[in-house]
Formats: C-alpha cells, sequence, structure tokens
C-alpha cells in the first residue's frame, strides 16, 4: 500500500519545471472560477478539463500503447448512456452508475479487442472507426436508449450531490477538475507501473518486446481495454452536466477525432501531452464556433486543426512536448 502510494503521488522522476508548471497550473484552475465571471470562459474551461480528461484515457493506448483508437467516442456514450438510462429509470444515484458505465466501456472494448488486435497500424485504426460507428448507429436506432431523440435526465428540485446535479457551474467546475486529478495520479501510476512500460516496449518494437518475454496480444488487449473503462467517466460527467445526452452529442466521430487530436497535438506518450492539447484545442473550437457561427458547419473549424497538425509535425512529430523538451534539452548542452 506505502509503495502504490508513493507512485501515485510522486512525482520525483520529473524535471523541476514540470514540477513548478503543474504547481502553476493547478493554482490556475482553483482559483480560475472566481477570477472569470463570463459564464462562457466558464463553460470553456470545463470543457478543457473534460477534455483533457478524455486525453489522459486516450493517451494509455494512443501514447504509452502506440495504438492509434479512433474509435473512443463509444466508450464516452456507453458511460453516458449508463448514467442516464439507470438515473432516469429507476433514480440511480450517479456515483452507481459511473462504475456500471466503466464496466460495460471495458467488457465491449475487451470483447472487439481480440479481433481488432488481429491488425496493424491503419487497419487498426479504421478497424475501431468501424465499430464505433456502428455502436452509434445501433443507439440512434433503438428505442430502449430513446433513439436519435435522446434521453433528458429528470432535473432535482434542490441541489443534489447523489444526483450530482447543481445550480451554480462552479460546483462543475470542481467536480470535473477533480475527476482529472484522480485520472492524472492514475496515468502517473500507470506509467511506471510494469503494464506501462510493456506498453511502452510494445510500441518502440513488438518483436523486440516479445523476445523479452512480453506477451504483446495480451498487453495491447489490456491497454485497450482499460482505456474504454476511463472514457466512459468522462460520458458520466457529460450526463449530469448538460442533463441531455443523443448519440449524435455523446458517440459522434468528431468526438473521436477531436479526443486523438488532442493527445497528438500536445504530444502522446507523456503526462502533460493530453492537458497542453487540450489547452489549445479546446480555447479554439469552442470560440472558433462563437466567432465562426453558421460558417463552422463548412469544416473550417477542421482546416485550421489540420494545418496546425501539418505544422506540428513537421516541426515535432512528438507534439509540442516534443518541443519544449527538445528546446530544454539544448539549453541544458
Amino acid at each position: 500500500m506505502r509503495q502504490l502510494l508513493i507512485d501515485l503521488f510522486s512525482f520525483e522522476d520529473r524535471p523541476r519545471f514540470e514540477k513548478l508548471g503543474f504547481l502553476i497550473f493547478i493554482i490556475i484552475v482553483l482559483v480560475f472560477p472566481w477570477i472569470v465571471k463570463s459564464a462562457y470562459g466558464r463553460a470553456v474551461m470545463i470543457k478543457f478539463l473534460l477534455f483533457a480528461l478524455f486525453g489522459l484515457g486516450w493517451n494509455l493506448i494512443g501514447g504509452y500503447g502506440g495504438q492509434v483508437d479512433l474509435g473512443q467516442a463509444k466508450n464516452v456514450g456507453f458511460g453516458a448512456y449508463a448514467t442516464g438510462l439507470m438515473m432516469l429509470w429507476w433514480g440511480t444515484p450517479f456515483w452507481v452508475t459511473v462504475p456500471v458505465g466503466m464496466v460495460i466501456a471495458a467488457a465491449e472494448s475487451f470483447g472487439v479487442a481480440y479481433p481488432m488486435f488481429r491488425l496493424k497500424g491503419h487497419y487498426f485504426a479504421i478497424a475501431t472507426l468501424c465499430v464505433a460507428l456502428v455502436w452509434k448507429e445501433l443507439f440512434v436506432f433503438w428505442d430502449w436508449t430513446g433513439g436519435a431523440r435522446g434521453v433528458e435526465i429528470p432535473i432535482r428540485p434542490t441541489p443534489n450531490f447523489t444526483y450530482m446535479q447543481f445550480g451554480s457551474p462552479i460546483h462543475y467546475h470542481y467536480f470535473i477538475f477533480f475527476l482529472f486529478i484522480t485520472q492524472l495520479l492514475f496515468m502517473n501510476w500507470f506509467r511506471k507501473s510494469k503494464l506501462g512500460y510493456e506498453c511502452q516496449a510494445v510500441r518502440e518494437n513488438e518483436d523486440v518486446a516479445a523476445s523479452l518475454g512480453i506477451n504483446v496480444y495480451r498487453t495491447k488487449v489490456i491497454a485497450y481495454t482499460i482505456t474504454g473503462g476511463l472514457g466512459a467517466v468522462g460520458g458520466s460527467f457529460m450526463t449530469v452536466y448538460y442533463l441531455y445526452i443523443d448519440p449524435d452529442f455523446v458517440m459522434p466521430l468528431d468526438l473521436s477525432i477531436l479526443i486523438a487530436m488532442t493527445v497528438m497535438v500536445g504530444g502522446a506518450g507523456s503526462i502533460w501531452g493530453p492537458i497542453i492539447g487540450a489547452a489549445l484545442l479546446i480555447p479554439l473550437d469552442m470560440y472558433l464556433g462563437a466567432w465562426l457561427g453558421a460558417q463552422k458547419r463548412l469544416g473550417i473549424d477542421f482546416m485550421i486543426y489540420a494545418l496546425i497538425m501539418m505544422v506540428i509535425a513537421a516541426r515535432e512529430p512528438k507534439g509540442i512536448w516534443g518541443i519544449i523538451e527538445r528546446v530544454r534539452k539544448k539549453r541544458m548542452e
């Protein structure tokens, strides 16, 4: 237990500038809702933390595992619908629905992982995309999920911690921050765990990893399964935050792509990559929507994303964090 706590909370292997940056980041997030009074500004911060949460989960398979997963939206949807339907049908407390959603998403990921990991590279990426699209269409046509109409969450008359319904966005700000920190600590433990090192070995070279006694197939399946469960947590939050879900909202292709882009732009395979990527892309997405209005539907936002990706890929394939690391190493020389 003592070693587990050390692995969770210890960042001793990180450079001093990372620790200082993380401390500044924590302080900014904690005081943000008291400094920024704009409702839209607060909504941007909540969405940033949500996608940083999504990115941390995706980073397990996409960054440390080196597998391009373009279907994370299905896991978000499983978490969202598990919470929404259980609250609607049985009045189940939020805190009970979250682990149920995680188990459903993890079980589905485990089930599809075995046939999908027969594929490699872009074939695997296409397979994850196809599976996610199939699930989205099923949720659109199934009556018991509300179909295309979606699910409206019953509103409680008073603020309620059990069902996570509050009258002020400040509560949701600190709630998503709590979920984010919890997942960050988990990822800090994971990257130093046996499975974490195995995933990184598989990412670098599968043949070499296998020669060292690592079961490559098993490692990828476990990593994909855990990623599925982590994605469901953010989906559950979306349900109680927006109080309405439908397949086009919680399971769209755009969501899967944006989650993957968040990590790849920030720096896959690093703790801070998802945070940096979300800090860049989410405010850009939110304010582009406000500035462009109907023109956003023409795909201008994705054109800008593509331009950013091309510039970063040409400069540093490891993302913005790779650029930061390279600059830091040059200064140390």
